[in-house]
């Protein structure tokens, strides 16, 4: 290989790459920006499918799964497409700005045009729906990759890296946030009434607009880092074969165990918050206040808009300090230690969740969530009040891990550097996203199947659905246990996961000395050998 050209070092005087404020905090909103379409698609679009266009049940749930597994499968292929992207545009915007055009485009034909297909054309129906989700996976996986793979470039300071996490979450409140609220106020019965076809040609150009407006901010917050000085080393590389990208992946132990936590806890945030599960256990289960008919006979009130909301506030408010503590333990302790930390907790608070949910009884008043009672006065019981404490701090504590494996990922992708010499983040962000899509994927079809085999259903609940026997089954199942189980894995998987905080910093500074060594002149492989990897 021949001498690379002298770079400028892109570093302090200590070697760390580090960001302004405004980069932190814009950056992440590209998260936001396909998280609006997160909602938009992955939480409705069975339902679309089966109650809009009248595809079958199986058919749009397993869809769901299957079209998952193609976006899985598609992102190691733009991942290492983007690793050979270095031109006038940056490494990373083309990727964001072309991914949000093909959504917007898809997801208006899907929605708003594909329904307009007379229902004695169901062919037709059945055909747009698998090609125009199709293409939405494309622009997805070209825009979500980013946000993993752009990592490396935006900062390698151990100290700022956690504090992805929290503007992650804000930009995720921006996206996901804002339009699952907007959601539940636009199905309520003054407006679409349901999550029908007005539902979803009110709520398509709003997300759109606030998809594109977030990804503007963070294309604004990448511009200045999408440099080839910022990449790796400093300098250009080759490109790599497939049978190098193989034995990366074989080589990369903590990037393998990161996938197997990150893919826990996104499957424990999928299934735990999907739509039907949320309309059961607030809808169909839960009666918002106790109320009797003139026989003093117990009757089933349907209140989920509002307990729902409530629900959801409550978790965001718990959220708030657990964002704050996983960042200063983070900081002082390392990223390892922090995820462990807080999915123990979420843990230890759903066993408690668990227990409740098996002591529920519909007939009796002080078993079930009460908050306030037939004439609007406050009648909250001990129950509502155990469910509110274990779920707020077991959410606030799964939430605020649930995207902490996105800045782990930049760690790994350092790691690979310092292993290796290659800087390619682009397949380490979207191998961690195909582990992550798999799992996840199954949430849409295991929530389905444990619908049919529970209830009996051959239709998934929506708010309006009465109470059937055996869905308070289903929501302990995909409410505590499945997540339970995800959890546990995710915490076995950290056990042996190297990458801890004074690991990590020691990862940095050699890198930062191989970046100085490349500046003066001298090649890749010559740094190697002057900063070899303890490893080996």
């Amino acid at each position: 290989m021949a001498k690379n050209a002298t770079v400028q070092v892109p570093a302090d005087n200590s070697g760390m790459n580090r960001a302004k404020f405004y980069q932190l905090a814009m950056f992440p909103m590209n998260n936001g920006a396909t998280n609006v379409y997160y909602v938009l698609i992955l939480s409705f679009i069975a339902t679309f499918g089966n109650r809009v266009l009248g595809l079958g049940l199986a058919f749009a749930s397993f869809m769901i799964t299957g079209m998952r597994v193609f976006d899985a499968i598609t992102d190691p292929i733009i991942g290492a497409l983007m690793d050979k992207t270095d031109g006038k545009f940056g490494k990373f915007r083309p990727f964001m700005v072309i991914g949000n055009v093909i959504m917007a485009v898809s997801v208006i034909l899907l929605y708003m045009v594909s329904p307009l297909v007379p229902d004695t054309m169901m062919w037709l129906r059945y055909t747009l729906f698998v090609v125009l989700y199709a293409v939405w996976v494309i622009g997805y996986t070209f825009q979500t990759s980013v946000t993993r793979s752009a990592q490396p470039v935006l900062t390698n300071d151990p100290k700022q890296r956690p504090l992805f996490t929290v503007f992650n979450t804000i930009g995720s409140l921006a996206g996901m946030g804002l339009i699952q609220v907007l959601g539940m106020v636009i199905a309520s019965d003054g407006i679409a009434g349901d999550y029908n076809g007005t539902w979803f040609n009110i709520m398509t150009p709003i997300g759109i607009i606030v998809s594109i407006l977030l990804t503007i901010v963070a294309i604004i917050g990448i511009w200045e880092k999408d440099q080839t000085k910022y990449f790796g080393m400093g300098a250009k590389q080759e490109n790599l074969s497939l049978s190098e990208y193989v034995q990366i992946i074989k080589a990369n132990k903590p990037l393998q165990r990161l996938m197997v936590a990150g893919g826990g806890c996104k499957l424990a945030l999928s299934i735990a918050t999907n739509l039907t599960v949320l309309c059961m256990i607030y809808g169909c289960m839960t009666q918002f206040g106790v109320i009797t008919n003139e026989a003093g006979e117990l009757v089933s009130q349907n209140r989920y808009d509002s307990l729902n909301a409530i629900m959801m506030v409550l978790g965001y408010v718990f959220s708030a300090p657990f964002f704050l503590l996983t960042v200063r333990t983070s900081q002082k302790y390392g990223q390892k230690k922090s995820l462990m930390t807080y999915v123990g907790v979420a843990l230890a608070c759903y066993v408690g969740v668990l227990a409740l949910l098996l002591l529920w009884k519909p007939e009796t008043a002080a078993l079930n969530l009460s908050i306030f009672g037939q004439d609007g006065g406050l009648a909250i019981n001990l129950y509502t009040i155990a469910f509110i404490l274990l779920f707020g701090i077991g959410y606030g504590a799964y939430y605020a891990t649930a995207d902490m494996p996105i800045p782990m990922v930049a760690d790994c992708a350092d790691y690979e550097t310092y292993r290796s010499g290659k800087f390619i983040p682009g397949i380490m962000g979207t191998l961690f996203s195909l582990v992550d899509k798999l799992v996840s994927s199954l949430s849409a079809t295991v929530v389905a199947l444990v619908v049919t085999f529970t209830t009996g259903l051959d239709i998934l609940p929506t708010k309006s659905t009465p109470y059937a026997p055996g869905m308070n089954w289903t929501v302990i199942i995909c409410f505590c246990i499945i997540p339970m189980l995800a959890w546990i894995a995710s915490l076995w998987a950290m056990k042996g996961y190297k990458l801890d905080g004074e690991y990590i910093k020691h990862i940095q500074k050699v890198n930062a000395d191989r970046k100085a060594y490349i500046a003066e002149g001298h090649t890749i492989e010559e740094a190697m050998v002057a900063f070899p990897c303890s490893d080996k």
